[in-house]
């Protein structure tokens, strides 16, 4: 039988609360939210936090919303929800394509944005897109907030750069005219991390599209630090004229308003986005 070690249990009913009983319980006090991924860890003892800071009641972090050119989302927003946002699908459909991938309807609809960053596991889905958009997180602790992006928080296989008193509170994704994105990876069956993937973002801009590109893999920390990343990150970026041998794939990336027509494609003619 899988059992955890002993622990103490405490009921945050703000985000301040949370980060005081952080604070008060120092470094072997751990955040639970959806509880799919520090719970397991707890039956096999591979962690024992002494306390469990349960923050589901945080009604202010479960929310979705655009402030000027930014689509917000909360860390407590659960993974179910950022697949059925609307919002979230007009800009970035990467996202609802990481999310359909990401395990099973149970943990979908339990396991939070926030949770699956923090955990920090190489083959988790959701930081290799947001990786791709360049998406920053909100962390915040006693002595304020700060904005870092989302490719510098994880140093390592389940490491982050978060204080002991830290926390993810908002995820901030950049709103771009004409962007189009996708995501896929390899898994051994249908829910599971995956053995590789990808994620592109494509943006239009006159004539051109700039791509990014994200690799997102199990491999070892040096094999990252070779491709220039402290996460399990390898990146693509590129500005270049569409030719017509590559112009199908990429103008499936774009929204409908920003592809130009087939004609335009064989003439080479690209016009500005209108």
């Amino acid at each position: 039988m899988q059992v955890p070690a002993p622990f103490e249990y405490e009921r945050a009913s703000s985000v301040d609360d949370a980060i005081a009983l952080l604070e008060r319980h120092g470094e072997e006090a751990r955040l639970i939210a959806g509880g799919h991924s520090i719970l397991p860890l707890m039956k096999l003892r591979f962690a024992s936090p002494e306390v469990l800071v349960d923050i589901n009641d945080l009604a202010e972090l479960q929310r979705i919303w655009v402030e000027g050119d930014l689509l917000c989302i909360g860390a407590m927003v659960r993974h179910a929800d950022l697949l059925a946002s609307a919002v979230v699908g007009e800009h970035y459909q990467i996202l609802h394509d990481a999310e359909r991938v990401i395990a099973d309807p149970v943990v979908r609809n339990r396991g939070t944005v926030g949770g699956s960053l923090c955990h920090a596991d190489p083959a988790e889905d959701l930081s290799a897109a947001l990786g791709a958009i360049r998406a920053d997180v909100v962390i915040k602790g006693s002595g304020g907030e700060r904005l870092v992006p989302v490719r510098e928080l994880q140093t390592g296989p389940f490491e982050t750069i978060l204080g002991p008193a830290e926390m993810v509170t908002e995820i901030r994704l950049p709103i771009r005219p004409g962007t189009g994105s996708a995501y896929t990876k390899v898994e051994r069956r249908a829910g599971d991390y995956a053995i590789a993937a990808a994620g592109a973002v494509v943006q239009r801009r006159d004539s051109c599209w700039d791509a990014i590109g994200t690799w997102w893999s199990l491999c070892s920390k040096s094999a990252r630090r070779k491709c220039g990343e402290r996460a399990s990150l390898c990146d693509i970026r590129l500005s270049m004229r569409p030719r017509r041998r590559r112009s199908r794939s990429l103008l499936r990336l774009l929204p409908s308003s920003h592809r130009p027509s087939s004609a335009s494609i064989a003439a080479g003619r690209f016009p500005p986005p209108g």
